[in-house]
């Protein structure tokens, strides 16, 4: 009994022992599958990382290395500030100051409605026009070109994510409209489209140099120290030969003249003899470069270098020197006039007045149409034509000008009598007024060419000097005629631009215009052409009037132009015998004319106003402001340093304006206000 009792009780320990094996060995088999699912599934992550890892430096590095470089590294075209365009006294005509442009950086922007609306707002532009630009999906893209000091203010104070003000460059004229038709203009880019700005774009043209620039995480840009100044960039500086304050006399005079006889256009042209050097490009309506896009292409067109008129009477002086040189005639020739009608090949040659018999001299100082066809006929188209040529007609002038015309001067083979007849007196051939001042400057010149220079620091080629130095007539021949011009002015038709206590040689113009449907028309072209002292001739005015409408006589439209411009030119060097009027003229320089058109204005402050006459203080303001502040005052101040504000001023505010005096007046500038 109690050894049964035993045996069931070991039997019982044995199943219990098992039962606990059994458990504890299955207890260890799931901790094993746990162990190799946590194994695998970390095998997996890992294979998927370095595969990951493999994608990004192996299969797609070039991709993602570029979107790297594009978001922290990026080149910038830098070009140098444009040159200066300066007068013969280092006056400045044309300048370059930094104006604002604001871009868009769009992959920035977080809120592209709000974004567009704020900027809309700000440039008094569409929403859409921006909303569309910004979602173009290129990394850059412009706004807005070249917008005004307030306009950028605003935009940086709103704190627009991804919006950015770029400092570029803009040209200014301070003077507005003087010598603006000469001058010419820019476009957006900076680059010359008319006149000096585009005949020397390369040369006034900036250099560029590209940097690469990096970016930090808000994309400011982070340049080293001295980095953007390692290339030499400027622009070089142009400087003619151009008197600005001949020039303001010249358009004034012609601008009164087109005005009082409703005329299409005027021109005028101030030379000095000893130098060629062209004082005045003087020509009215005028144009201002700065708003440039509110004028029509005929208001900005040089007419002076580009337009090609019949000079009329104008010619006589040279038909007669030609005649003289080939001996021909003498000063005492006499000549029968027709009374004033004259009929050759079925055409009719008149003059104004019933003339008879006259003197080769007097043929010239009244100005006789018949008397110089004779003259013509008598020397020939030959001689004649070829004396032409060797005068400039027909060739471009020497002047380093885009656009520039060449004339009209028919192959002598289509030469008929009649043809001569009419070349004698100015009609049949057309010039523009630079040649008829280069044909000018050689009876004043003793009959030996010179070229006219408009730049100063501008070669001209060795065969260009080499034609514009030949002898065309004996130094008799050139003082006979500048005599006999001036019996045109002491008693012909040239009158009324005498001076008194001045000697005056000139001649008057007036050329029928060719009319579109054959012969000629209704219209006409007034000229005058004056040479002081008129027998060794120190400077030469030439002026011109295209289609007057209330008189067409070049000695009542063109004639008084002249002399104003004589006198004022006289009065500023002192040498206008009348003392009192010299004073008087020399310091009646207004303040520059008012433009026809509005001006754009760049300045945060607004218009200037100008109170009293004291200057004000100008420092810490923009140079645009002090520039509109002195032009007010008729005065052009020298500018020195670089940058978009006044750091010092010469005189000092407080002083009184002296626009008529030598005062010189002086800028200097600063990048910061």
């Amino acid at each position: 009994m109690a050894r049964a009792t035993r045996t069931k009780s070991l039997s019982r320990s044995k199943r219990t022992a098992s039962a606990n094996r059994a458990s504890a060995s299955q207890k260890r088999d799931w901790s094993r599958v746990r162990f190799l699912c946590v194994a695998a599934l970390m095998a997996v992550v890992w294979c998927s990382l370095w595969g990951r890892a493999y994608s990004l430096q192996v299969v797609d590095t070039q991709n993602l290395s570029g979107r790297a470089l594009r978001q922290h590294l990026t080149s910038e075209l830098v070009t140098g500030r444009r040159g200066k365009i300066l007068d013969r006294d280092n006056r400045v005509l044309a300048s370059t100051l930094a104006i604002k442009s604001v871009f868009v950086r769009p992959y920035e922007v977080e809120s592209p409605y709000t974004v567009s609306v704020r900027l809309a707002n700000i440039l008094k532009v569409d929403p859409k026009f921006i909303r569309k630009k910004i979602k173009k999906g290129r990394n850059f893209v412009w706004i807005k070109r070249k917008i005004d000091d307030r306009t950028a203010a605003a935009i940086k104070k709103q704190g627009l994510k991804g919006v950015y003000l770029q400092t570029e460059f803009g040209r200014i004229y301070p003077n507005k409209m003087l010598t603006g038709n000469l001058l010419g203009y820019v476009g957006v880019d900076e680059k010359g489209l008319a006149g000096i700005e585009y005949a020397f774009n390369k040369t006034l043209t900036g250099a560029s140099s590209k940097f690469v620039v990096q970016r930090d995480a808000a994309g400011r840009r982070l340049f080293l120290q001295g980095a953007e100044e390692t290339t030499p960039l400027q622009g070089d500086d142009i400087s003619l030969t151009i008197d600005s304050e001949v020039q303001f006399f010249a358009e004034q005079a012609v601008q009164y003249a087109v005005n009082a006889y409703d005329a299409k256009w005027g021109g005028a042209m101030v030379v000095d003899v000893a130098s060629g050097d062209i004082l005045a490009w003087a020509q009215a309506p005028m144009f201002n470069p700065n708003v440039f896009g509110q004028y029509s292409s005929s208001q900005r067109r040089d007419h002076i270098a580009q337009d090609v008129l019949e000079m009329g009477s104008t010619i006589k002086p040279f038909l007669m020197a030609a005649a003289l040189e080939e001996k021909i005639i003498e000063p005492d020739s006499l000549f029968f006039c027709e009374n004033g009608k004259w009929k050759l090949h079925n055409v009719r040659i008149r003059d104004t007045k019933k003339l008879q018999w006259l003197t080769a001299k007097k043929v010239l100082s009244y100005s006789s149409n018949i008397g110089t066809a004779k003259i013509g006929l008598e020397l020939g188209a030959t001689k004649y034509r070829d004396y032409l040529v060797r005068l400039g007609f027909g060739k471009k002038a020497a002047l380093p000008l885009a656009g520039q015309s060449s004339g009209i001067l028919r192959p002598l083979k289509n030469w008929t009598q009649v043809d001569l007849a009419n070349a004698a007196f100015g009609q049949g051939f057309a010039s523009t007024l630079p040649q008829l001042a280069e044909a000018y400057l050689v009876l004043a010149n003793g009959g030996v060419r010179k070229p006219l220079r408009l730049v100063k620091n501008f070669p001209l080629r060795e065969e260009v000097l080499k034609e514009n130095s030949q002898r065309v007539f004996s130094e008799e021949t050139t003082h006979t005629v500048l005599k006999m011009m001036q019996d045109v002015v002491e008693s012909g038709t040239g009158k009324s631009a005498a001076i008194s206590g001045v000697s005056i040689g000139g001649k008057t113009g007036t050329a029928q215009k060719a009319a579109r449907s054959g012969g000629y028309g209704s219209k006409y072209t007034s000229s005058f052409v004056g040479l002081i002292p008129a027998l060794n001739p120190e400077f030469i005015i030439l002026v011109v009037v295209d289609e007057p409408a209330k008189n067409y006589y070049g000695s009542k439209v063109a004639a008084p132009a002249f002399k104003e411009i004589a006198m004022r030119y006289m009065a500023l060097n002192g040498t206008l015998p009348d003392f009192e009027k010299s004073r008087l003229l020399a310091s009646a320089i207004p303040s520059t004319l008012i433009p026809k058109y509005g001006e754009r204005r760049f300045d945060v402050g607004g218009k200037p106003q100008v109170s009293g006459n004291s200057i004000p203080d100008l420092r810490g303001r923009s140079i645009r402001f002090a520039m509109e502040v002195y032009a007010r005052q008729g005065i052009i101040p020298s500018v020195m340093g670089s940058g978009a504000f006044v750091k010092k001023q010469k005189p000092a505010a407080g002083a009184k304006w002296s626009a008529g005096s030598k005062q010189q007046y002086t800028l200097w500038l600063s990048e910061q206000s």
